[in-house]
């Protein structure tokens, strides 16, 4: 039995000079109209109390096009100005249900820029992909096949800092399947030293991308810091920079990929730590080497491919003392400083920290799988499951 899923394929492609010059604008007046139905919507609630929503700030842009100053809005396609003002819309909703913070104005150097067309805005056939307002298709290197008679619902075009172009079609994926149901369950304990212990007694090595390209980047950066404010040299300086960090992302998540694909094949349940990684980032002297980890991509990717595939990720509360607590008899230490890697208990076990660490989340993770309870009480994920036990939503009555 296939499962319905919405799935994006992310492709790279190379625009012609008109169709770059197109997009460009695009995303600036997308850009645009965003700040500008933001700060409507904000001064309409600090002045008057009121709440503007999606059809009032539509309204709006039917009126901003008839004026003099922004009637540059009308030679880009209408779409994606919508769209941004959807996207504007939920920004609020999650606001105002408190999982988000307050919108904020897009930037021109640093937001990301992209635009989204929807499916009257662009034309997929035999391959080849047309967006409004162009006559020619976009060049895009298919690295990978969609799924058979698949129709792209979206399309969304986006440029990264490095300068490159690409394209997102979201489709359903009926090649999407749950897995064999196996018995296997495993212990994940995240580190530095090694990425991932498993409770096999597995170690994966930190791969450690942004260590590779270090001295690059530094010397990089350094030529960069030299150049004139606004100039021509500083820009292909900062672009120097850019296609450094996204060298670096690449390959941190071509691993990450890799890794949790295995973790979800091999095992129907998953267990790991409720980790607060952005709270653990302002320790100065881990900061980069647990950015560079990148936990929380990790956690993601593992639950959604769980989802997919019909898997079970467990989260167990974050002050669990798995470190310090003995696999084999249950007794807890008092302390364990981060400098000890192994130790030996008074029952005569002698364990290594990392494992013994996957071994005690293991059983943590068993026990509220058979119980329903965590070990503690655990704060709410955004998406509004429990941090504790996450099954697949299809599961659900």
């Amino acid at each position: 039995m296939s499962t319905h899923v919405k799935r994006a394929f992310k492709y790279r492609f190379y625009p012609t000079d008109v169709q770059a010059a197109e997009l460009s604008r695009t995303f600036g007046c997308v850009r645009k109209v965003y700040n500008m139905a933001l700060a409507a919507r904000t001064q309409a609630w600090v002045t008057r109390q009121e709440r503007v929503n999606y059809n009032a700030t539509s309204a709006m842009l039917t009126a901003w096009k008839k004026t003099g100053e922004l009637a540059y809005l009308n030679e880009v396609s209408s779409v994606p100005l919508q769209q941004t003002l959807r996207h504007l819309q939920t920004a609020f909703t999650h606001f105002f249900g408190k999982r988000a913070r307050y919108p904020r104005f897009k930037s021109r150097k640093t937001s990301r820029r992209s635009a989204e067309y929807t499916t009257s805005a662009f034309r997929f056939r035999d391959g080849k992909l047309t967006l409004a307002k162009m006559t020619e298709p976009l060049a895009v290197v298919w690295s990978r096949p969609l799924p058979e008679g698949a129709t792209p619902s979206t399309v969304t075009v986006s440029q990264d800092a490095a300068g490159r172009w690409f394209v997102s079609l979201l489709c359903d994926d009926p090649g999407i399947k749950p897995l064999p149901a196996t018995g296997q369950a495993v212990g994940v304990d995240v580190g530095l030293d090694h990425l991932l212990t498993l409770s096999t007694g597995e170690k994966i090595a930190n791969p450690r991308h942004e260590r590779r390209d270090r001295a690059a980047l530094a010397r990089q950066q350094r030529r960069l810091a030299k150049k004139e404010k606004g100039s021509a040299n500083r820009a292909r300086a900062r672009l120097k920079v850019a296609k450094i960090h996204a060298r670096i992302a690449d390959r941190r998540r071509d691993s990450l990929h890799k890794i949790t694909t295995r973790l979800v094949r091999e095992n129907q349940t998953i267990v790991i730590e409720d980790l607060t990684v952005r709270n653990m980032v302002k320790n100065r002297k881990l900061a980069r080497a647990i950015s560079d980890a990148a936990w929380s991509e990790f956690r993601r990717m593992l639950e959604y491919k769980a989802q997919w595939y019909g898997r079970e990720v467990t989260a167990v509360d974050r002050w669990f003392p798995s470190s310090r607590l003995c696999s084999a008899c249950g007794t807890l230490q008092d302390r364990m400083p981060l400098n000890v890697r192994t130790w030996t208990c008074d029952c005569g076990t002698t364990h290594d920290r990392d494992v013994n660490a996957a071994h005690n989340l293991l059983a943590a993770g068993l026990a509220v799988t058979v119980c329903g309870a965590g070990v503690r009480p655990q704060r709410s994920t955004p998406d509004g499951q429990s941090a504790t036990k996450q099954k697949p939503s299809r599961r659900e009555p």
